[in-house]
C-alpha cells in the first residue's frame, strides 16, 4: 500500500476535471499521449485569457465572494525517469472545499482569497481502472495526507499585487501540516454578483517531506516530483 500511495503522493489538492486517456504512442521512450493528456485539461471551460472588473463594482469599498460548488479544483502528477512510461499520470479532484474572496476595488492589493479542501474528499479521476482507482484513493488519504490527523489543505493569499489581468499573490500552502510559501498568478474576471478565476502553478512533493514514489520492477517506475495545480473558480456575492 506504501507503494501505491506514493505514486498519488501530492495529488491531493484542488482541483477540476480530465479527459478519457487516449491510446498509446508506439515508442515506449516516448511520452504517451495518455501521460500528456492527464496532465492537461480535457478543455477550457473556465479558463479565462484575459481579467477585467465591472465598471459598477468600483465604486464599492469591498466586495466578498464565496466559492461556489461549480469550482473546478484539481491536481495532476507526472511519472519521471526513462522508464516513467511504465507508470501512470493520476489526476485527483476535489469534491468538498470552501472559500472566499474579499475584493477591495478602490485598493486592490488588500484584495485577499482563503480556499479550504476536506482531505477525505479527494477522489482520484484516471486512470480509467476501477481497482487501482479505489486503490489509490486509499492510498493517498491514509498514507500520504493522513486525513485522520490533517483534516484539511489550506491555500491561503498573504500578498496580493494587482496585475493587468488579475494579481500576484503570494500565497501560503498547508499541506500534512507543512506550510510553504508559493508564487501563483491569478487571472480575474470582477463582476458585480459573480467572481471568476483560473490559476495553475506547481509544487514539488520533497517540500512539503513526501518522498516521491519509485518501485516497480527493477525501480524503473517513478513519479516526478513536481505536480501541477489547476484551478477554476467561480464565487458569488455574499448578501449585504
Amino acid at each position: 500500500m506504501r507503494r501505491v500511495s506514493a505514486a498519488a503522493a501530492l495529488a491531493g489538492f484542488l482541483l477540476l476535471a480530465a479527459a478519457p486517456l487516449p491510446g498509446q504512442q508506439p515508442d515506449p521512450f516516448r511520452p504517451k499521449a495518455s501521460d500528456e493528456s492527464a496532465l492537461a485539461t480535457s478543455d477550457s471551460t473556465g479558463v479565462l485569457t484575459s481579467g477585467s472588473v465591472d465598471p459598477r463594482v468600483k465604486g464599492l469599498d469591498s466586495v466578498v465572494y464565496q466559492l461556489a460548488p461549480v469550482s473546478r479544483l484539481m491536481v495532476k502528477t507526472g511519472k519521471a525517469g526513462l522508464f516513467g512510461f511504465a507508470g501512470h499520470a493520476h489526476v485527483i479532484q476535489a469534491r468538498a472545499f470552501r472559500g472566499e474572496v474579499v475584493y477591495f476595488p478602490k485598493a486592490p492589493a488588500r484584495s485577499r482569497l482563503r480556499i479550504t479542501v476536506v482531505t477525505d474528499s479527494l477522489e482520484v479521476l484516471t486512470p480509467p481502472d476501477t481497482a487501482e482507482i479505489r486503490k489509490v484513493t486509499a492510498a493517498m488519504r491514509s498514507d500520504v495526507l493522513h486525513t485522520s490527523e490533517h483534516h484539511e489543505i489550506t491555500l491561503v493569499s498573504r500578498q496580493a499585487t494587482p496585475t493587468r489581468d488579475g494579481f500576484h499573490l503570494l500565497a501560503d500552502l498547508t499541506l500534512v501540516g507543512q506550510t510553504r510559501e508559493l508564487p501563483v498568478d491569478v487571472l480575474v474576471q470582477v463582476g458585480l454578483d459573480t467572481l471568476r478565476a483560473s490559476t495553475q502553478f506547481s509544487i514539488k512533493q520533497t517540500d512539503y517531506g513526501v518522498k516521491p514514489y519509485s518501485g516497480g520492477p527493477g525501480g524503473t517506475v517513478k513519479v516526478a516530483d513536481r505536480v501541477t495545480f489547476d484551478i477554476r473558480a467561480v464565487a458569488v456575492r455574499a448578501g449585504d
